[in-house]
């Protein structure tokens, strides 16, 4: 059988051309005059992969201290035989110090998740554009497509020092993945052609996944945000799916199959947990347990749920510098909570955080740049090429409230609630006027943007044709303040925005789209609540319209959470439609609408194709997305979301620009293993 063979690093070369061939971000058009002109948008930047091997290795004296006490190997036997070799941006950094930053609760757990996401089967490289190794030394592919190989590093370790193997992965496919009691649906990305996929050992390093029909585009999802490729952190901690792999020499003694049903319940009880299964899905949260094994390059030692999330140095992370200096060379992360992200500006504005870009407020930008020398901070903008920051995301399948769901349902109520919101006025209170106004499609620059002429469809404020459709929509009648009566039992139309202040200040924005649609007679709730209460009831289908951003979307093969109904792991446009989906029809609720069923349908045929195809689907899914307006767009390609970045003047290898494209992880891209504190 010919393949495609992908060493991504290493000691062996990169053969570049037979990389993806995704346009490169770094070549993507011009910023933003305005943003440009400012001086803070710099060049993409970051560190790359070496493929040299150093002869000798170096440690962090913390770890140098507990070697010489006998409570650690040498750092020889700690780092695998084929680490991952990193050439930082400016140059060998030194080791030391503590990372603070700020978190909001424990809803806010991608705040962690992003920092150690190199723990991802592959990556990417800091320009978005290239697949990079991580877990993985490499991959390769047949040439039908069927057949994906993943080659691990010799010598790898879990952070308690147990052997990483193949056998990890096995085990989360086997015992995990393939107990409906833990993962109730099928995962997308395991199928291809409606088919779902195997795993296979080959030996202790190197694995197979096999699938019925050409599933061309699994690499990238290895590498990228999807249920599967997130890797310990970024997906395996959650309750979804467990990612791709799993510590097996931990997890099962939690597990049935390795004792009893009655055995592990009862364990499970006198821990405080009502059954095995949610007592599994706590140990396996990265950011909750500290006693997980994990493969990042911090592991958590205080958790997510105390006022101080706090991280220490993993001792047997699997990649080195080019000196042969154990990374990362930070200690300790310790992100400390604030009530809302109000104070996370003020603290990060007083200099309190040594880098933080996770809820940064855009609109606070000129203060930010006034408070630089006193908080001895520099400001750097990272532009995104998402359409919406901000985006209206609808409820296709709201089941509690038949006839409020059939409005919902409904592509032309949908229109005139896009058509009824002025976005300039949105764009100048929130984003200084900086950012791009319009539909939710990616920007125009992207491969799969369907054209700059889309960016306007049903996207531009008219409030005449959107009463007018309303209208006709059988809302004509209206009580005695303006606002339209429901057909079904005369009373007010209320349509709930569920909204969390996390990145952007949503509930903001959502007020601000509440008093202008009392110009098309449409009485918004605007609910605002604590994010992981406010996900809680998205994922019960109890939301309207939940308000929040569509990050990653430019690349929808890979994220498309915020575009459609397809994705368990959240479910914004509809969880039985993602759970029908998922199970290719098992459970959950097919689609009454047929412009959903064919864009599923659309989507599902994606794996089988090479990428200009792919592209050219983007493209046509987009078109039908925005028509219907599955998700209203607001503004986008700005640095609003995870863009405004504070950095301490002390730290070093900071890239000028980071790629803030969702499949990036931010900042993971830029390899925050390499930042270091300056004497």
């Amino acid at each position: 059988m010919t393949t495609r063979r992908h060493v991504l690093g290493g000691s062996l070369a990169l053969a570049a051309s037979t990389l993806p061939k995704r346009r490169a971000l770094a070549q993507a058009a011009a910023p933003a005059a305005a943003f440009t002109q400012s001086g803070l948008v710099g060049k993409l930047e970051g560190p790359t992969i070496a493929t040299t091997v150093p002869a000798t290795f170096h440690e962090s004296p913390l770890l140098a201290e507990l070697v010489r006490a006998g409570k650690l190997p040498p750092v020889a036997e700690r780092v695998p035989a084929e680490p991952m070799v990193i050439a930082p941006l400016e140059g060998i950094g030194r080791y030391g110090g503590t990372w603070r930053r700020a978190f909001i609760g424990p809803g806010d757990g991608e705040n962690g998740n992003r920092l150690v996401a190199s723990d991802k089967p592959l990556f990417w490289d800091f320009t978005g554009s290239r697949i990079a190794p991580a877990v993985a030394k490499g991959y390769e592919i047949s040439a039908d497509g069927h057949t994906i190989t993943l080659f691990l590093r010799r010598g790898m370790k879990w952070s308690d020092g147990a052997p990483f193997t193949a056998d990890d992965f096995m085990f989360w496919f086997e015992d995990l993945y393939g107990n409906k009691d833990i993962v109730p649906s099928p995962i997308p990305e395991m199928s291809a052609g409606g088919k779902p996929g195997r795993m296979v050992k080959v030996d202790a390093t190197t694995l197979r996944f096999e699938f019925d029909a050409p599933h061309l585009l699994f690499p990238s999802m290895l590498a990228g945000d999807t249920l599967i490729g997130g890797g310990q952190a970024a997906r395996q901690s959650g309750s979804g799916t467990f990612g791709c792999y799993a510590p097996a020499h931990y997890l099962k003694q939690f597990l049935p199959k390795y004792s009893s049903e009655a055995e592990a319940n009862a364990k499970a009880r006198a821990a405080g947990f009502d059954n095995w299964v949610r007592m599994l899905k706590v140990r396996h949260n990265w950011a909750i347990n500290t006693d997980l094994p994990t493969l990042g390059p911090w592991k958590t030692t205080r958790a997510i749920n105390t006022p101080t999330w706090a991280m220490e140095r993993n001792p047997y992370y699997y990649a080195v510098d080019t000196a042969g200096n154990q990374l990362p060379y930070i200690d300790n992360v310790v992100m400390t909570l604030a009530d809302n992200t109000e104070i996370v500006n003020l603290r990060a504005m007083a200099g309190e955080f040594d880098m933080q870009e996770r809820h940064m407020d855009l609109a606070k930008l000129p203060v930010i740049l006034e408070n630089r020398d006193r908080g001895k901070y520099d400001v750097h903008l990272d532009l995104a090429f998402n359409g919406a920051d901000t985006a209206l995301h609808f409820n296709l399948n709201l089941v509690s409230d038949p006839e409020l769901g059939r409005l919902l349902a409904t592509a032309d109520f949908r229109r005139a609630l896009s058509l009824g919101i002025d976005r300039d006025q949105l764009n100048e209170t929130f984003w200084l006027g900086l950012a791009t106004p319009g539909a939710a499609a990616p920007a125009d620059v992207m491969p799969e943007s369907p054209g700059a002429e889309w960016r306007k469809k049903w996207s531009v404020l008219d409030t005449a044709l959107a009463n007018r459709m309303l209208d006709e929509l059988g809302l004509a009648k209206r009580d005695r303040e303006g606002f339209r009566l429901r057909p079904d039992n005369g009373q007010r139309l209320v349509i709930q925005l569920t909204v969390t202040k996390a990145f952007l200040d949503w509930p903001a924005h959502s007020q601000m789209i509440a008093q202008q649609w009392k110009q098309i007679g449409i009485f918004a709730d605007v609910r605002d609540q604590e994010r992981a209460l406010a996900f809680q009831r998205v994922q019960a289908g109890e939301h309207h319209i939940f308000v929040f951003g569509n990050t990653g979307s430019e690349q929808l093969f890979l994220y498309p959470h915020f575009v459609l109904p397809v994705d368990i792991g959240n479910g914004i446009l509809g969880m039985e439609l993602a759970r029908w989906y998922a199970s290719n029809g098992a459970i959950g609720t097919k689609p009454r609408d047929p412009m959903v069923l064919r864009v599923m349908e659309m989507f599902r045929s994606a794996t089988t194709l090479a990428e200009p195809e792919r592209n050219r689907l983007a493209q046509e899914i987009w078109k039908i997305v925005i028509d219907q307006q599955f998700s209203i767009g607001i503004c986008g390609q700005s640095p609003a979301f995870a863009g405004v970045r504070l950095v301490n003047r002390r730290l070093g290898n900071i890239p000028a620009r980071t790629c803030i494209a969702q499949h990036c992880r931010t900042p993971a891209s830029g390899h925050p293993t390499t930042w270091y504190f300056k004497a």
